[in-house]
């Protein structure tokens, strides 16, 4: 794929890797222009082609009061106005047919969530919209078997298409990054790795997910060695109160220092 494909998307010609970044969940318009205002400075002065990420509602929940969302089209004007306000492209999460279409109007890549990657009708209906398609390989999932779900999208006269990986479930608890599979999808297309997803620790007894917030700099390093195409990392300014993922996301004041030391690893990389 081609990042120029990504409408508004910058500085694709700095050698840099490329990054979506941005809370787990849209909570409301000031928090997401906030984080969105740190985000786009930073990229911005490190040259980072940036693609601005916030889920408009969290379907997949392990408890039936967990936070859900602030409501469909509410959130979704939320990232249209971040598109606008930075000028910067965006991505969010469907989990159900009729998303594809409603959130196609507002933003400019489709992400397919990773227990979801093999819903055969989900991914057929993002790739007929004509977005960009972020394919989150499945947990449970090899690198090797995401060609097929690369080939729905292609199958329906869509070339814009891209694969994450997000960590592989060890145990029941825990997740790794089987840094092995970047290379086996960069096969396939342009391929992510999720930093924060993969240090998740799920199916915690108490409903909420736990996390390794700790090694977002080591994975993030190493994906980087390795020649991942982008990084994907939930961000916020208060993780402890954030609604959705908290215990595994990257604090906002710790942002720019992780950037400068993975751009430094991709500059010397470059020269070899």
């Amino acid at each position: 794929m081609n990042l120029n494909n990504i409408p508004q998307i910058k500085h694709t010609d700095s050698g840099n890797f490329f990054l979506l970044a941005g809370p787990c969940a849209i909570e409301g318009e000031e928090m997401a222009m906030r984080i969105a205002e740190k985000l786009v400075s930073v990229t911005d002065d490190l040259k980072i082609p940036f693609v601005f990420k916030g889920s408009f509602k969290k379907a997949n929940r392990s408890r039936i009061d967990s936070f859900t969302g602030i409501g469909d089209e509410k959130a979704l004007k939320i990232l249209q106005k971040v598109s606008k306000e930075f000028g910067v492209p965006t991505v969010t999460d469907i989990h159900e047919i009729s998303d594809a279409h409603l959130a196609a109007q507002y933003v400019d890549v489709l992400q397919i969530p990773a227990f979801l990657v093999r819903q055969t009708d989900l991914v057929v209906a993002a790739a007929q919209t004509g977005k960009v398609v972020n394919l989150k390989k499945g947990q449970f999932m090899s690198p090797e078997s995401m060609k097929h779900a690369v080939q729905k999208v292609l199958d329906c006269q869509n070339e814009n298409v891209m694969l994450t990986d997000r960590g592989t479930m060890f145990g029941y608890q825990d997740m790794i990054v089987d840094f092995r599979g970047i290379p086996t999808m960069q096969q396939f297309g342009t391929t992510v790795l999720d930093v924060t997803h993969s240090l998740q620790q799920p199916n915690q007894t108490v409903g909420v997910t736990g996390g390794r917030p700790d090694m977002i700099e080591t994975v993030a390093k190493a994906g980087i060695a390795v020649g991942v195409d982008g990084i994907f990392i939930e961000t916020h300014f208060d993780p402890a109160n954030a609604k959705s993922d908290g215990a595994n996301m990257l604090h906002l004041d710790y942002f720019e220092g992780l950037m400068r030391k993975l751009v430094a690893i991709r500059s010397t990389i470059n020269q070899f």
